[in-house]
């Protein structure tokens, strides 16, 4: 599997390389998803002013956006989260080139780092492309309602036996703190495998910059999708990912086999919900990743000459 580290490698935009780094990716999400379904949904957590504590200290956001936040400036005062700057009016934005290209904020106003920031290479082009708020909305209204419904049955059931029943035998466990910190981790492994479609653009790009120019310049969405889709690619990743989470959502015995019940069946108790896991990547993940690299390719010529891009369009 190729390294991440962008100092010791030798081509950052090898496809296989940007390959194993998404594979990887993949068992970072579905290992995150399996420890954020233990908990019930706790709808609570995503509601902006549903925490007193917080609004008290002048924080108007959700217990989750708190989370993100205090999270977020721990890792910007260290360095590979740095302080993110916003590009032009209701912008997304974006992290400085000098510290990585792979990490994006889910927060603003972050602060400076105490260490000097590395200097990584400049592998992508200049861009303000930001997914993250549109995987922070779909994370908390799709996915977390769909990932904790078993959880969400099972601590009803135990309320309605301790004679609690209606709304307050539903969705909150309490668990606040826990559900949080893994929803953390969740939302920034979702957001680096969304935005490292931004590597997959340029490695495409500079393969075959002539085939992209006329699309860039006259705009055509449909044709750069057409040039980064790679539909046989996309069913194996998805047959991929199925298999993975139905063997990682299994119980393992002590010897390292699948547990089995008193007749010595395996058990096929699963701790999540696998075809739920492959909707995130089919109905989520995947098209949006796509729409990230049409959006970094729509910037790719911004700020060149005429003839800069003509260069460019001769390049073998």
């Amino acid at each position: 599997m190729q390294s991440q580290n962008f100092m010791i490698v030798n081509d950052p935009l090898s496809l296989d390389r940007i390959r194993g780094v998404l594979i990887r990716l993949e068992d970072t999400i579905i290992f995150s998803l399996i420890e954020r379904a233990q908990f019930a949904q706790n709808p609570r957590i995503y509601q902006r002013g549903g925490f007193p504590e917080l609004t008290a200290t002048g924080f108007e956001g959700s217990w989750l956006e708190w989370f993100l936040k205090e999270t977020e400036t721990f890792h910007g005062t260290t360095w590979f989260l740095a302080p993110p700057r916003l590009q032009s009016n209701a912008a997304p934005f974006q992290r400085k080139q000098d510290v990585t290209q792979d990490e994006y904020p889910f927060s603003s106003d972050l602060p400076d780092p105490v260490l000097p920031p590395l200097k990584f290479p400049e592998i992508l082009y200049p861009n303000t492309v930001n997914a993250n708020p549109s995987i922070l909305s779909f994370y908390t209204r799709t996915i977390v309602p769909r990932l904790t419904r078993r959880a969400t049955i099972a601590l009803a059931a135990s309320k309605r036996a301790n004679g609690i029943t209606g709304y307050e035998e539903y969705e909150d466990d309490g668990n606040y703190g826990s559900a949080a910190t893994i929803d953390v981790e969740v939302l920034q492994s979702i957001s680096k495998r969304v935005h490292y479609g931004k590597f997959v653009s340029e490695s495409k790009f500079q393969a075959n910059p002539a085939a992209f120019i006329p699309h860039i310049q006259d705009r055509n969405r449909a044709a750069l999708e057409g040039l980064i889709t790679k539909p046989e690619v996309e069913r194996k990743l998805l047959q991929r990912l199925q298999k993975k989470a139905a063997t990682y959502a299994q119980d393992f015995a002590p010897d390292g086999e699948f547990k089995r019940d008193a007749d010595g069946n395996v058990d096929v108790t699963s701790k999540i919900d696998v075809d739920g896991v492959v909707d995130l990547y089919e109905s989520f993940i995947i098209p949006l990743t796509k729409e990230v690299e049409v959006d970094y390719l729509l910037c790719r010529l911004s700020g060149l000459s005429d003839e800069e891009v003509e260069k460019l369009r001769q390049h073998k």
